[in-house]
């Protein structure tokens, strides 16, 4: 099986080439992020066309998270427990909670499309959002791997961080000036493998191939980028993991996102029905 993440920075502008990859690499679990439209507005008949169910979670113009898959999804959750909201120059508990978290199960995999909050700059209230975001995320995955230790497990997506320096390659991110990089981003990022989420891509791709570059001043001819697109998995999940792959030629071409997707292979056969059954 193949699974995928891919921040695609608007699927209406760009649902003709995600549909090509797709069916180009035999991907059959995409989880999207920064859809940037309502459900009701997502491109489904070309994903259709192509032997794709689509689950779509998204308010507005702007955010939004989905799922592509050639196989039953099941279980669909829009927000993850304890997620919390944000409204710009308001506090309290019962804020708006963004699209930014889809949770689906695909055959014994519960999988989510994440998109961290950017946290827009060192000591704005969206930074903040940004740490409590990610805590309460840490807790939810806690609290769902207890109840279920061999759950395989995976959050992919865009996480907004990169978390070491060789994970950064854009000389305008500095520390102690950019979001992205601060000591406290890269702790909170560093104590998901406290609770036993791996990041199941590093150990099959070379230092310093990244996963996003701006659009602006020649970043991406530079190779001036940045690792921020993860799929982290429990042990549960990591154990199937057999290949993983950075797909750097999605940044080229005609309205590319900025950033690729990220493709793990799972030992997983999902035509194989003769599968011991686990009790």
């Amino acid at each position: 099986m193949r699974v995928a993440t891919w921040n695609v920075n608007s699927i209406r502008t760009r649902a003709g080439r995600v549909v090509d990859w797709l069916v180009r690499e035999d991907i059959d679990v995409l989880g999207m992020q920064e859809i940037k439209c309502k459900p009701e507005q997502f491109p489904v008949q070309l994903f259709e066309e192509a032997g794709y169910e689509v689950i779509a979670h998204g308010t507005n113009q702007w955010n939004g998270v989905a799922f592509a898959s050639r196989l039953p999804m099941t279980d669909v959750a829009t927000h993850f427990e304890h997620q919390p909201g944000f409204l710009k120059g308001e506090e309290g508990p019962d804020l708006p909670i963004e699209a930014r978290a889809m949770g689906v199960t695909v055959g014994e995999l519960r999988l989510w499309s994440l998109y961290v909050p950017n946290g827009r700059a060192l000591g704005d209230p969206h930074y903040t959002y940004k740490l409590d975001w990610l805590n309460a995320l840490r807790t939810a995955t806690i609290e769902r791997l207890a109840a279920e230790p061999r759950l395989p497990l995976a959050l992919m997506g865009d996480w907004n961080i990169a978390p070491t320096d060789v994970d950064n390659g854009d000389p305008t991110v500095i520390e102690g000036i950019s979001t992205h990089v601060s000591p406290e981003e890269r702790a909170a990022f560093a104590s998901y493998a406290e609770i036993g989420m791996q990041d199941v891509v590093r150990p099959h791709v070379p230092e310093g191939l990244f996963t996003y570059w701006d659009y602006k001043q020649l970043r991406f001819p530079r190779n001036e980028g940045m690792r921020i697109d993860f799929i982290l998995g429990s042990p549960g999940f990591a154990e199937l993991v057999t290949d993983a792959s950075i797909h750097r030629n999605e940044r080229k071409g005609t309205t590319p996102s900025d950033h690729v997707p990220v493709v793990v292979d799972l030992a997983i056969d999902e035509d194989d029905d003769d599968r011991p059954m686990i009790f």
